[in-house]
């Protein structure tokens, strides 16, 4: 039953998304123009935000199992029906996030929906963290279609792949007592090629208001090292899953995400718990880069601290960063 409702509501999701990036950029264009004209186009794109993550619930509680992801997502659909609300009542600074929200979307939504701009980026990805790999001593190889040869010439189906492009590890098993098959394969997916987080922080720097050469200067800290750090975290993840580094408490992780699978304990503890925890580190430590180059994208972030908590705080006093001599909303 409940894989019945992940499929039925998972199957919006691509139209609903569509549909609502598409009002976000009307929305912005109509702002240009009379922010009245534009306030009920990004009212109602932000009721359709919210209920986009709602049919994402499913997949990233009950498939992928991901905490981080999971919470996110259940978090975000109240708080995209608030800010509907609040810039509804008037709430003029939210047009700066809805405006962003609308460039993540323009960033985003081609990657994952264009089929030669996603094979593109992922085979990339994958190229660039094989080599990494190699660099830390491990070479495995890497498989392209639907299926991967083991070291005994064993063919396996690749568990999950999607596309069948040259995007999966393969790592040899065989001296692995609780695996029955002689591979272990970690592929390359969209969410691994960090367009997601770089999509965030080219809406959040396109939004704002400012001068061009210190929105060049926030890109510069922060997507060259968003691109790095995910090859980093790509490396991590296949080495310490594809040779089943990670295999600690098995019982109790298992139990913990429902897994079938003992191989899949690996993978839990280094990417759902280890990688997701640090990126959210890492994404803290990025937006304190940028907001250092940049600080009128505090008014976004103080905005979704008054959407979580009601309260209004001035960052930029607080953090003692230097306010710029133009500001504009």
């Amino acid at each position: 039953m409940l894989d019945q409702v992940a499929s039925t509501l998972g199957s919006f999701s691509a139209p609903l998304g569509w549909i609502t990036v598409t009002l976000f950029l009307i929305g912005t264009a109509a702002e240009w123009y009379d922010r009245e004209y534009a306030r009920p186009v990004m009212v109602v794109a932000w009721a359709l935000f919210g209920l986009f993550w709602l049919t994402l619930i499913p997949y990233f509680v009950l498939e992928q199992k991901s905490i981080v992801e999971g919470v996110g997502s259940i978090v975000a659909v109240p708080l995209s029906f608030y800010v509907a609300v609040l810039l509804r009542r008037g709430r003029d600074s939210l047009f700066t996030f809805s405006r962003a929200i609308a460039v993540m979307g323009l960033v985003y939504v081609p990657f994952v929906t264009v089929p030669v701009l996603r094979q593109t980026l992922i085979e990339v990805v994958t190229d660039q963290t094989a080599v990494l790999m190699s660099l830390v001593g491990f070479d495995p190889a890497v498989a392209s279609g639907m299926q991967a040869v083991g070291p005994d010439g064993t063919v396996y189906d690749i568990t999950g792949k999607v596309y069948p492009y040259e995007s999966t590890f393969v790592f040899d098993a065989t001296h692995v007592p609780w695996i029955e098959q002689s591979v272990v394969t970690y592929t390359i997916a969209i969410a691994c090629t960090g367009i997601g987080s770089m999509a965030i922080f080219v809406g959040l720097i396109a939004a704002v208001r400012a001068p061009l050469d210190r929105k060049v200067r926030a890109l510069a800290v922060s997507i060259p090292v968003i691109y790095a750090l995910n090859l980093v975290r790509n490396v991590f993840i296949g080495v310490t899953f594809g040779k089943q580094m990670t295999n600690f408490f098995p019982e109790i992780v298992m139990g913990l995400f429902s897994l079938e699978h003992m191989w899949q304990v690996s993978y839990m503890i280094s990417d759902r718990i280890v990688a997701q925890s640090l990126s959210v580190v890492a994404l803290v430590v990025i937006t304190w880069l940028v907001v250092r180059e940049l600080p009128e994208v505090l008014t976004v972030i103080e905005d979704l601290i008054f959407v979580l908590t009601g309260r209004e705080y001035d960052l930029q006093d607080a953090l003692g960063i230097e306010q710029p001599e133009s500001q504009l909303n």
